[in-house]
């Protein structure tokens, strides 16, 4: 999948035909994924299909023994070949990542202002500038009491306020990437719809590019400029939210639609998808959903499917005229 429509230039993440495999087992194969400056990417799919091993190749946290290809570059610095010293730095200045849990982002012992303020000490900003910045962030993601705040420790926040520090976090070197990995799944409704217009907000601010991972398929469509898809390690579609939500192209993207509940009503009756969810490691031969899917053809096993034009899509499919709505 390689859409051309980004300027390069204004590119803050490239992927490019990553493969990974750990052990001789296949994780990813030929993903490829572009966010520019201040644009949303969501990243689809259901769980095991890659997406979080996707994103979290942008900051080289790769499995241990994993054997990767391919390029990942983050504003323009490459992640997969870099030294141990310039790869801190780029998870120092050049890209965050905000995670479902937030508990799991944080260090239980240590306080909230350390948290805040180290990323920032390490750029050589002095102790008092550091937690001046820490204190307006705090503040500007709806934390009371900023000050007494950075005093007190991970356990001591609610779900959603300790989510809400981390986006503070994730935000204070102003990076040029911001991952968010599922970040308003263990949350409730009110919360994760605040944490969503909070990032939003921020991102517009500042011009962040970010790449936002989630099962939610009408939050995608709501939040996102571009939308890929993703299935057994590999990018099957790829298009504009309104697009690819009004007429997908891929016969896996319209069964994740029609088996997901929409809040407008608009599909009454959901349809689970047959079978299950495949791995790389496991998936048949020539088109990973080809087991599942209703429209499959002889063809479908000779080869994996190469991405073409479909409107305004481009869909790793033989046939996306005979699935499109």
């Amino acid at each position: 999948m390689n859409p051309d429509k980004t300027d390069k230039t204004d590119t803050v993440l490239e992927i490019a035909g990553l493969s990974l495999a750990v052990r001789g087992t296949p994780l990813l194969a030929d993903v490829t994924l572009r966010v520019a400056r201040g644009e949303t990417v969501g990243l689809v799919g259901e769980s095991g299909s890659g997406k979080s091993l996707t994103v979290r190749s942008a900051l080289g946290m790769l499995p241990r023994g994993a054997r990767a290809s391919g390029s990942v570059a983050v504003a323009g610095e490459q992640v997969l070949t870099a030294s141990p010293r310039a790869l801190r730095e780029i998870r120092r200045t050049r890209a965050s990542m905000v995670f479902q849990d937030p508990r799991a982002a944080l260090n239980p012992v240590r306080r909230i202002g350390d948290y805040l303020t180290e990323g920032l000490r390490a750029r050589g900003v002095p102790r008092r500038a550091a937690e001046a910045r820490a204190l307006d962030l705090l503040e500007r993601v709806g934390i009371r009491d900023p000050r007494g705040a950075l005093r007190r420790f991970p356990h001591e926040f609610s779900g959603g306020m300790l989510q809400r520090v981390v986006i503070a976090g994730a935000l204070a070197t102003e990076p040029a990437l911001l991952l968010a990995d599922e970040p308003t799944t263990a949350l409730d409704v009110t919360t994760q719809a605040e944490v969503v217009a909070l990032l939003r907000g921020l991102q517009r601010e500042h011009g962040t590019g970010m790449v936002f991972v989630t099962h939610d398929l009408d939050l995608a469509a709501a939040i996102c400029d571009r939308v890929y898809v993703m299935y057994a390690g590999r990018t099957v579609e790829e298009a504009p939210g309104a697009a690819l939500f009004g007429a997908p192209g891929h016969p896996y993207t319209r069964a994740l639609l029609e088996a997901s509940p929409s809040v407008r009503g608009e599909r009454a009756e959901l349809r689970a998808i047959a079978g299950r969810p495949r791995a790389l490691a496991e998936a048949p031969t020539g088109c990973a959903f080809r087991d599942r899917c209703p429209k499959a053809a002889d063809a479908c096993a000779a080869d994996v499917p190469a991405a073409i034009a479909h409107g305004l899509s481009l869909v790793a499919c033989l046939d996306p005229e005979g699935t499109g709505r």
